[in-house]
C-alpha cells in the first residue's frame, strides 16, 4: 500500500470512528442520560453502558404456545327499532347510572287554571350527559295535556340539541372531545369506560358523534386561520402523523404544519407530505407588509421567503441543538459555542424579567445581544480558518449550520416582535406527539384534519387561559345561530372578550344549579 493510500485509509477510519463515537454517545444519552439540553453537571458514577442494558435479553424468543378453542355459535341480537331521540327505550343501566329529571313545561297551560286541563300522559326522552369524571342521564319529562274546552292535545317539544335527533347532550359531546384531544383518551378507551358505567352505546356511534361535533367547529377554525394568516410575525413548523391506510398493515405518512400567529393563536394544518408547496397553500402568496416568518432550518421556508419577499427569521434553539449534539465528540469547542449562545438567552431572560417591550426591548438587544452575536460568528470563522476538524466533524457541521443561517438568526435583533427561537411554537405543538403515543394514527385523512381543527382550538384556549370545556359547550350551542359574517367572534381569543363572562351552559349545568338552590 502506497503512503497516499495509507493516509487516505487512516483518514477514512478516523471519520468512521468519529461517526461511531457520536452514535454511541447519542444512544447512551437516550438510555442513561438526560434528554433535556439544559447544561447541568453530571453526577459521578451514574453513567451506565449499553451492554448492561441488553444483558438480560435472551438469545432466542420462547416458542409460541398454542391452545385449542372450542367452536361456538354466534348469537344474533335483535335489532333495536329505529327511532328519533324522543324514545323512552333505555340504553343504560338505571341501577348504575344516576338520572336527572328535567320537567319541560307545556306552554299551552299558560293562563289556564288547573281545572281547565288534565294531564293524560307524558313522553319521556333520554339524553346522555356528562359531568367531569362521571356520566349522567338527563330525563326530559314533557306532559301531554288535553284541554277540557277544546279537547285539543298538546305536548311541548323536546329542547333542541346541537345535533338534531341525537341522544347526546352537548355536555357529553364536549366531554368526549376534551377527553380524547386534551387528555389523550382514545374513543375505544372511552367506550370501555361507558360500558363499565352501565351505558350501552356502540363504538361507531361515538365515532360518528365525534365527526358531527367537529364539523360544527370547522367555521371557527377557518376564522382563526384567517387571523393567523393576517399576522405580521408568524412561526411555522411541521410534525409527522400517520393518516389513512396505504395498504394491508401500513399507514400513510403525512404531516401537520402548525402556524403560530402574533395574537397567540395556532392552527394545525394537515397535508399529505412535507413538500414546499404546502407552505404556500398554508400561508398564501400575499403576506402582510413587513411580514416575518420564523422557522427551523428546513429549506422550504427559505424558498417561500424568497418567492414572497418576506423576511425569514431562524431559530437559535435549533442552532444550539446542533452544537449540543456534538458536545460528546468535541466537548471543549462545543462548550465554548454553547457559552456564547447561553449569553444570548441570558439577555432574553433579563428582558422578560424587566418586562421590556417595543423599542426598549430592541435597544437592549442591540446593546447587549448584538455584540455577542458578532463575537460568536467571528469565533466560528476562526474555527473554519484553522481547519482543526475532520471534514465529517459533527461540530464543524453544527457550526456550518449556524454560519449559513447568520442572516436569519440575526433578524430578532432588529425586530422586537420576533422571538429568539420557536420554542413557543414547539410547546404548543407538543399535543401532537403526545397524542401519537395514545391514538398512534388516524384511520383517514379526514380524521387527521379533524384532529387538527380540535387541537387548534384547544391549544389556543390554553394560550389564552380559557377553560376548554366551558368554551366548547358555549360555541357548539351558539355557532348554529351566530351570524356567519361574525363567526370570528367565536374564536377563543375573541370569545374571551365577548362571551366568557356569561357563557351558554348545558342543561346538566342548569339542573346542578337548581339542586344547589334547593339544598340551600
Amino acid at each position: 500500500m502506497t503512503p497516499p493510500q495509507l493516509v487516505e485509509l487512516v483518514s477514512k477510519q478516523e471519520r468512521e470512528i468519529a461517526n461511531l463515537r457520536r452514535q454511541v454517545a447519542w444512544f447512551q444519552r437516550q438510555i442513561f442520560g438526560q434528554k433535556s439540553e439544559r447544561r447541568l453537571p453530571e453526577q459521578e458514577g451514574v453513567q451506565g453502558t449499553l451492554g448492561e442494558s441488553f444483558a438480560a435479553v435472551p438469545d432466542a424468543a420462547p416458542p409460541n404456545s398454542k391452545s385449542r378453542i372450542a367452536a361456538h355459535e354466534r348469537e344474533h341480537k335483535p335489532k333495536r327499532p329505529a327511532g328519533d331521540a324522543d324514545e323512552s327505550t333505555l340504553f343504560f343501566d338505571d341501577k348504575k347510572v344516576p338520572v336527572e329529571v328535567i320537567a319541560v313545561p307545556n306552554p299551552e297551560t299558560e293562563g289556564l287554571a288547573p281545572d281547565d286541563y288534565e294531564v293524560i300522559g307524558e313522553k319521556v326522552s333520554h339524553r346522555l350527559a356528562q359531568r367531569p369524571g362521571s356520566y349522567v342521564i338527563l330525563k326530559y319529562v314533557r306532559p301531554v295535556i288535553k284541554r277540557r274546552d277544546t279537547q285539543a292535545l298538546s305536548c311541548p317539544l323536546l329542547p333542541a340539541g346541537v345535533i338534531d335527533g341525537s341522544r347526546a347532550d352537548v355536555s357529553f359531546m364536549v366531554g368526549m372531545m376534551v377527553d380524547k384531544f386534551a387528555y389523550h383518551q382514545p374513543l375505544y378507551r372511552q367506550h370501555q369506560r361507558l360500558r363499565d358505567a352501565g351505558i350501552e352505546v356502540s363504538r361507531a356511534w361515538l365515532t360518528q358523534l365525534m365527526q358531527k361535533t367537529v364539523v360544527q367547529l370547522e367555521p371557527i377554525f377557518e376564522a382563526q386561520l384567517a387571523s393567523v394568516r393576517a399576522s405580521r410575525v408568524k412561526s411555522m413548523d411541521e410534525t409527522p402523523i400517520k393518516a389513512g391506510r396505504e395498504g394491508p398493515g401500513k399507514m400513510k405518512p403525512a404531516y401537520f404544519w402548525p402556524v403560530y400567529g402574533e395574537r397567540d393563536e395556532i392552527c394545525f394544518l394537515f397535508y399529505p407530505s412535507r413538500k414546499a408547496i404546502h407552505v404556500q397553500e398554508a400561508l398564501g402568496l400575499s403576506p402582510p407588509a413587513g411580514s416575518v416568518l420564523q422557522t427551523d432550518g428546513y429549506c422550504v421556508y427559505e424558498q417561500y421567503a424568497k418567492k414572497t419577499g418576506l423576511t425569514h427569521a431562524q431559530c437559535w434553539a435549533h442552532a444550539r441543538r446542533e452544537v449540543y449534539e456534538a458536545r460528546d465528540i468535541e466537548p471543549a469547542h462545543a462548550e465554548r459555542a454553547l457559552e456564547w449562545i447561553g449569553a444570548l438567552y441570558a439577555v432574553e431572560a433579563q428582558i422578560r424579567e424587566e418586562q421590556l417591550t417595543g423599542q426598549a426591548k430592541r435597544v437592549r438587544r442591540q446593546e447587549q445581544a448584538r455584540p455577542i452575536v458578532a463575537r460568536l460568528f467571528a469565533w466560528i470563522d476562526q474555527q473554519f480558518a484553522a481547519q482543526g476538524f475532520l471534514p465529517s466533524s459533527p461540530l464543524l457541521a453544527a457550526l456550518s449550520y449556524i454560519r449559513e443561517r447568520r442572516a436569519g438568526l440575526s433578524v430578532y435583533l432588529d425586530d422586537p416582535d420576533v422571538a429568539i427561537d420557536t420554542n413557543h411554537l414547539e410547546r404548543a405543538l407538543r399535543v401532537i406527539p403526545m397524542g401519537r403515543r395514545n391514538w398512534l394514527f388516524a384511520w383517514t385523512e379526514l380524521g387527521a384534519k379533524h384532529v387538527g381543527i380540535v387541537q387548534s382550538l384547544l391549544a389556543t384556549c390554553r394560550l389564552h387561559d380559557i377553560n376548554a370545556y366551558d368554551y366548547f359547550v358555549d360555541v357548539l350551542q351558539r355557532v348554529g345561530q351566530h351570524p356567519a359574517a361574525r363567526v370570528h367572534e367565536l374564536t377563543p381569543r375573541l370569545w374571551k372578550q365577548h362571551f366568557a363572562r356569561d357563557p351558554l351552559r348545558s342543561a346538566l349545568h342548569q339542573t346542578a344549579l337548581r339542586d344547589n338552590h334547593s339544598a340551600e
